[in-house]
């Protein structure tokens, strides 16, 4: 008779086709009962947190639901950081994990649904009884809510016999979030009406307005009004029309597109939360701009929204559409009036700093003309983020995968790869990373090269210190050799896992780049770019924390 294990493995299976994750003592029977299951893809990875990154991922560059699996005890404890991001990221996932048996902890167990909600995350223990319909519950509740879930099999339950598996119902989830009533409806004629008399309008997107799909919507709402456009970093793409779009706001935008940005007199702002890197830390907007944002959250994330309509972005992007045409709005005219040839180029650097060592923008601008025209992006967290984000154009949203950016963590890299390179087989996986986190998630630099050879690659910013802490603690006097690392030879490491590790110190290196892009991909490996830059250049959105502290 199938067990509880296999219970959750076949309900699950009913709504992913990939798991990511750790055996161990705790979820061996799942693994097993999973392994059974048809169309679904069992990817193993190196350490536990590696396992909801990389599901992370999937789900970010695909669109569906993923699962990652652990142990109980030490192996759910090392999911926490990756499992927080989710969290603040609002990525949906499944957590299958092994927990302590009913009978009562073991000297190594740990309240370990205490340790999911003190991070967000809540979390399904299934019984003998019930553990299909508990299964079904928590892939809902991970759908509707947009949060991972975690659901938990008690160790002395996991191969209990619990009878034939009865079939799933398919989860409920609510509809986008119209806004509805007259309140509402006239919030919503009202913001028309401010568009509709604007000189200068301005039209923001953020992930969000992806999720909901609203690309065509927003580009029809920015040729009725006539308004320039752009994203934040986790939109990018979203407009359709490139030749009006301002490219990414916040600290990577570019000075002469976030100057255009200033003069605005209505900007509004779809799917976005306006954190303090995307408003500039309060600058990106002028005074007297009326702002209007858009968004499914409770009530407006930033001081400086003066009217704020709750709804699904798609949703209201097609009311305003309509309320305008139906008013005989034409557009501004703020398009014609404005030069757009030049303001979204960044400085380029030099070639070498002035201390000998590679220029990073130089680097990242060379990289940029040599990548391959599909690809998706995976981003680490630290001071070279930048650069990927100035320098590095992605087609859509999906494509540039920041896993670590919502929780301010660094370290989860090289686990992203497998997951976006799931997601996305056809395309080209470029990570981009820096050589404290690098070697924090050193444990699954074997686990990209395995899963994304011949058409992955990663660049290591190497600068051989935690860059943004000596960028912003080293300035203001602090003992710096806490900040700094012995220089990694990452080409190295690439070596020893099977990769094509080559060490940049000079542009001309970067030919290497340009070799492996031109063999076809069947005669690749994995490429690791161990970049030897300089610290001494600061991105511009580094500059932005610097002025806010000090």
């Amino acid at each position: 008779m199938p067990s509880v294990s296999a219970h959750v493995a076949a309900t699950i299976a009913s709504h992913i086709t990939h798991v990511f994750g750790v055996m161990g003592n705790g979820n061996a029977y799942f693994l097993d009962a999973l392994e059974r299951q048809s169309g679904v893809e069992y990817c193993a990875m190196r350490h536990e947190g590696g396992a909801v990154v990389a599901a992370d991922a999937y789900f970010r560059a695909s669109g569906r639901l993923a699962a990652a699996t652990a142990t109980y005890g030490a192996g759910f404890t090392n999911t926490l950081t990756a499992l927080a991001e989710a969290v603040q990221a609002h990525v949906p996932l499944i957590l299958v994990v092994g927990d302590e048996p009913t009978s009562g902890p073991r000297p190594w167990d740990v309240d370990q649904i205490a340790l999911a909600a003190a991070v967000g995350a809540r979390t399904y223990t299934v019984g003998r009884a019930d553990a299909a319909a508990t299964t079904a519950i928590a892939v809902e509740h991970a759908l509707t809510y947009r949060v991972p879930t975690v659901i938990a099999i008690p160790y002395d339950v996991a191969t209990r016999e619990a009878g034939p598996v009865p079939e799933a119902p398919r989860p409920v989830v609510p509809g986008p979030l119209a806004p509805a009533g007259a309140f509402a409806e006239g919030a919503v004629r009202a913001a028309a009406g401010m568009l509709a008399e604007a000189e200068r309008p301005f039209l923001l997107a953020g992930r969000g307005a992806w999720l909901a799909g609203a690309g065509e919507a927003l580009g029809e709402l920015a040729e009725v009004t006539g308004a320039l456009t752009a994203s934040t970093a986790l939109g990018r793409g979203v407009f359709p029309d490139e030749r009006y779009d301002l490219g990414v706001t916040g600290g990577f935008g570019a000075e002469g597109a976030m100057a255009l940005v200033r003069e605005a007199d209505v900007a509004v702002v779809f799917g976005a939360s306006l954190n303090q890197f995307t408003m500039r830390f309060g600058e990106l907007f002028a005074p007297g701009t009326r702002v209007i944002q858009v968004d499914v959250a409770p009530a407006a994330t930033h001081p400086h929204v003066g009217t704020y309509l709750r709804g699904d972005a798609r949703v209201v992007a097609e009311a305003l559409v309509a309320d305008l045409r139906g008013r005989g709005s034409v557009p501004s005219g703020w398009r014609s009036r404005v030069e757009l040839g030049h303001v979204r180029d960044y400085d380029r650097g030099e070639g070498l700093a002035a201390d000998g060592r590679l220029d990073p923008r130089t680097a990242a601008s060379r990289i940029a003309d040599l990548l391959p025209e599909d690809r998706v992006v995976v981003s680490d967290g630290g001071h070279f983020i930048g650069w990927a984000n100035m320098f590095w154009p992605v087609a859509s949203p999906d494509r540039m995968i920041m896993v670590g950016t919502a929780y301010q963590s660094i370290g989860l890299g090289w686990p992203s790869v497998p997951g976006a390179a799931l997601a996305r087989p056809e395309s080209t996986i470029v990570l981009t990373t820096g050589d404290g986190g690098g070697l924090m998630a050193l444990s699954d630099l074997e686990s990209a090269v395995r899963v994304a050879a011949g058409r992955g690659m990663a660049v290591v910013w190497n600068d051989a210190a935690y860059g943004a802490e000596v960028n912003l603690y080293g300035l203001k006097g602090l003992a710096e050799e806490p900040m700094l690392i012995p220089e990694v030879d990452f080409a190295a490491f690439a070596g020893a896992v099977g990769a094509e590790g080559v060490v940049v110190r000079t542009p001309e290196d970067l030919e290497a780049l340009a070799a492996w892009t031109a063999r076809p991909v069947d005669e690749r490996a994995f490429l690791v770019l161990d970049l030897r830059v300089s610290g001494s250049v600061i991105a511009p959105y580094q500059h932005e924390i610097i002025r806010v502290n000090s």
